[in-house]
Parts: C-alpha cells; sequence; structure tokens
C-alpha cells in the first residue's frame, strides 16, 4: 500500500522548499533552455502559418521581389536571387549582381545547395517552391493575403525585419506609410470613382476591392467605378466598351509589358471609346509604375512609392 502524507507537515522541509518554487516559478532548466533557444531562433509569421527561423542569419537567398524590396531597404545583404525582371529601384539585383539561384517560377536547387543559406525567403510566383527549398534551408512563404493586403504587407515587413534585428527601422518607415495613407484617403474623399487597369498584348484586364491591385480602393480610399468584381489575382478581361460604359473618373493603368521587358502596352488605351471617359478628357488618367505596382507591390518601398504616386496625381486634380 502506498503512503501518501496527510499533511504538508509531514513533508520533508527540503521537498516543501522545491514543490513552493516549482509553483511559483516553474520548471528552471526547461525556461533556461528555452532562452538559450530564442536567443539563436525566433518563429515569424508566414503565408503557410508560424515558421521557426535563425536570428540574424548571414547567408540569405530570396525568390520574391516585394521581400527583396524590403530587404533591401532595411540594408541587409542577399545572397542569391533569380533572373528575373526586376524594378529600376532594385536592377543592381540583376546581370552582375548576386548568385542566380534560378527563376522566379523554377529554382536552381543545385545553385542554391551550392551557397549553403541560412535562410530562403519565397512568396507570390515563388510561393510553390516553398517545400522544394525547405528541405535546404529554414524556407518562408511571405506571399500577402489580398483579402487583407495592406495590413499583411505590414506583417511580412514586420517579420522580416525581426529576423534581422531591423524592427526600428521598419517601424519608422511604416509609421511614416500609415501617415502617408491617412493623406491620400483625406484627398480620395472628393475624388471621384477610379478603375484600375493591367494592360499587356492586345488584352486589358479591371481590377476591383478585395483583388490584387485592391489596395487602391481598400486602403487608400478611392471609390470603386465598378464593385462588380470578383477577388483574385488576375482580373476581369474587360473591353473597351465596358471602360467607356463604366466611365470613370480616375484611370489607373498598370503596363505589365513594360515591367516584364517586353515593350509597351500603355498605347492600347489610346482609343476612341477610352478618350471619351470622363477620366481622360479631364486629364485623370494615370500611368502607374509597373516596378512597384506588377514586380514588388508589397514591398517596403514599393508600398511607400505607390502611395506617393496615387497621392500625387490627386493632388493634380484637374490641372
Amino acid at each position: 500500500m502506498t503512503f501518501f502524507p496527510s499533511s504538508a507537515a509531514a513533508l520533508p522541509r527540503a521537498l516543501m522548499a522545491a514543490l513552493v518554487f516549482i509553483g511559483a516559478f516553474g520548471l528552471a532548466a526547461p525556461a533556461f533552455a528555452q532562452g538559450a533557444e530564442d536567443a539563436e531562433t525566433l518563429t515569424v509569421e508566414t503565408y503557410r502559418g508560424d515558421v521557426t527561423v535563425p536570428r540574424t542569419p548571414e547567408t540569405v537567398v530570396v525568390y520574391d521581389l516585394s521581400a527583396l524590396d524590403t530587404l533591401d531597404a532595411l540594408g541587409i545583404e542577399i545572397d542569391g536571387v533569380p533572373d528575373a525582371p526586376y524594378p529600376d529601384r532594385l536592377s543592381r539585383f540583376g546581370k552582375g549582381g548576386p548568385t542566380k539561384v534560378g527563376t522566379l517560377f523554377e529554382p536552381d536547387l543545385e545553385a542554391v545547395n551550392a551557397l549553403q543559406p541560412d535562410l530562403i525567403v519565397t512568396g507570390g510566383r515563388s510561393s510553390d517552391k516553398t517545400d522544394t527549398l525547405s528541405g535546404i534551408a529554414p524556407t518562408i512563404d511571405m506571399t500577402v493575403d489580398e483579402g487583407d493586403y495592406l495590413e499583411s504587407a505590414i506583417d511580412r515587413t514586420e517579420a522580416l525585419a525581426a529576423i534581422f534585428g531591423k524592427s526600428e527601422e521598419a517601424g519608422e518607415a511604416i509609421a511614416k506609410l500609415r501617415a502617408s495613407i491617412e493623406d491620400l484617403r483625406s484627398r480620395a474623399q472628393d475624388a471621384g470613382t477610379g478603375l484600375i487597369l493591367l494592360t499587356t498584348g492586345n488584352k486589358v484586364s479591371a481590377f476591383g476591392p478585395g483583388s490584387r491591385f485592391g489596395i487602391l480602393h481598400d486602403a487608400y480610399g478611392i471609390a470603386p467605378a465598378d464593385s462588380g468584381f470578383g477577388e483574385g489575382n488576375h482580373g476581369e478581361a474587360v473591353s473597351f466598351e465596358y471602360i467607356a460604359e463604366t466611365n470613370p473618373d480616375w484611370l489607373f493603368a498598370i503596363d505589365r509589358d513594360a515591367a516584364i521587358g517586353q515593350g509597351s502596352a500603355a498605347a492600347l488605351l489610346d482609343n476612341e471609346l477610352v478618350r471619351g471617359t470622363t477620366a481622360w478628357s479631364t486629364g485623370q488618367v494615370v500611368d502607374l509604375d509597373p516596378g512597384d505596382w506588377y514586380l514588388a507591390a508589397s514591398g517596403l518601398r514599393a508600398m511607400q512609392s505607390a502611395v506617393d504616386q496615387v497621392s500625387k496625381a490627386l493632388s493634380q486634380e484637374g490641372s
């Protein structure tokens, strides 16, 4: 028969002291081990859930241009990047830049492995390769949630900054971004309706709230000329007749062909039907920077630049 003391007094004094200590503070040894682990790693939120990564990794491979824009803004050295079209701001990562590790859509696993990276960053176009790359090194998918684009993009920025000990710098840039957006929203209240279009080849696609470029409406406050679009990454193909019938006060155009170095589709909108819209007749057609909007849209500097572009256009309304 096992005997259990009926009172605390029956317990040896040393054992009682140990129990009181454990009850008050928990088991000291595991907490210390966890603390030691936290000095070298941290857990960040990604598109695929929480991932534990090393702090201040030394060798970094980046497959997402938005993440690259953010990391470059924070002064982080990057060791491997894809062979891809780059925004002007990131052109130094092109030919002659860091080691090329495949493309945005198809990583060169041999080249990545040769670098022995401490961290790999994917997102957007390279998101599907996250699992494959995670077999080489800790890999984080920094794709943003298009349904809550701005806040998701800021979350990704904060996560990247935390990994490299750059939270203070990122915080200052984010505060500036939020202030710029608030100023833009105040301008947008009386600006009328807007329609954002992506041109490529001989095709035009339109985007509405909650879509890839829906930040124009969701965060910046531009009233949508048409709220009937579904949420998605590719928008909806539209005709020039549709643009004329919708007749927005503002047209915001992104030239995909210019972004990827395949000429320009900007002249596509210069036709009789589009010229008849309020936007065209009042000089309120805005050619957005395709590098910021199409290639690195959720990057820290790209987001600030995008806000500044729209804000500048609205400040010149009617001029």
